[in-house]
């Protein structure tokens, strides 16, 4: 994904932070924007699989700018490679001000995902049809 400009499209999550969502400080931890990173390469995972997918790896995590509480933070997720099991999704957050228009690149990576059975055993990917 590109630092510098906004992916296009629509995001896979957009949320509001919380400040159940931050530290002392009132920045938002790095596990919470993780946790919502996951939860947008998790929903482009099942939907391109056709069925439960988890997590097996997160790669390259980067924090570029913290997130303050009050803050939307959008996130993209962009599926860019798939093995017979496995899918590669490249996920960035960006966040906005409440009341400002602009927003800049605060983390991404690459999460890779899993697709697995009713016994939770690989599975092959189903492709898109």
């Amino acid at each position: 994904m590109d630092e510098l400009k906004r992916p296009e499209g629509q995001p896979a999550i957009r949320v509001t932070t919380m400040p159940a969502d931050a530290n002392p400080y009132g920045d938002i931890f790095g596990g919470w924007l993780m946790s919502q990173m996951d939860m947008a390469a998790g929903l482009v995972a099942s939907r391109y699989s056709k069925g439960r997918a988890v997590t097996i790896a997160v790669e390259g995590m980067k924090f570029h700018a913290p997130v303050a509480v009050g803050d939307e933070v959008s996130v993209y997720a962009d599926l860019v490679r798939v093995g017979r099991t496995s899918m590669t999704i490249d996920v960035a957050a960006w966040r906005r001000a409440r009341h400002a228009e602009e927003s800049c690149l605060v983390t991404q990576a690459q999460f890779v995902f899993v697709a697995i059975d009713e016994h939770r055993k690989p599975r092959p990917v189903q492709a898109e049809s």
